[in-house]
């Protein structure tokens, strides 16, 4: 029994794609006589999901990367790397951790690279997006989530 309910689990990768993505460098090119190159960098991550067709999904990493020095905005990056991704016979907690950690994993990498080569095309020193543990954040949204619900529980 256990065999069968194996063999019915299916998860695999049917197109990964750039589904938008966007540079601006508003100081451009006084930015680029500063001899004192300290930006600060922000970092935003969020993941989304649609469910397609077939057993088949959409899940889109979307990375923000900014630079700063002050008040300026050096760069300003917006990428939405995206997959499709068979995924049949997995319910619950285990189909939400996929859509949840797997995927966005996968995209990682992809998306890390872009980045880096745009920012570099644009002019700017190389740029090393450091890697992401999405299993962490994903529990940690998790736990969140249950707290938040705890917390409407107990004030109803």
């Amino acid at each position: 029994m256990a065999e069968e309910k194996a063999a019915e689990k299916r998860l695999s990768i049917s197109k990964i794609y750039m589904k938008d993505f966007s540079f601006e460098s508003p100081q451009a090119p006084g930015v680029f006589r500063q001899a004192d190159w300290k930006p600060k960098t922000d970092l935003n991550l969020r993941s989304s999901h649609t469910a397609l067709e077939d057993d088949r999904h959409e899940i889109i990493l979307t990375i923000t990367v900014e630079a700063k020095t002050e008040d300026k905005t050096l760069f300003l990056i917006e990428l939405q790397q995206a997959g499709i991704f068979e995924i049949s016979g997995y319910e619950g907690d285990e189909f939400n951790a996929i859509i949840g950690s797997f995927c966005p994993n996968i995209l990682f990498p992809y998306a890390r690279e872009s980045i880096a080569s745009l920012i570099q095309k644009g002019g700017f020193p190389e740029f090393v997006l450091q890697p992401i543990n999405f299993d962490a954040l994903y529990f940690q949204a998790k736990q969140q989530q249950a707290a938040v619900q705890s917390g409407e529980a107990e004030t109803h």
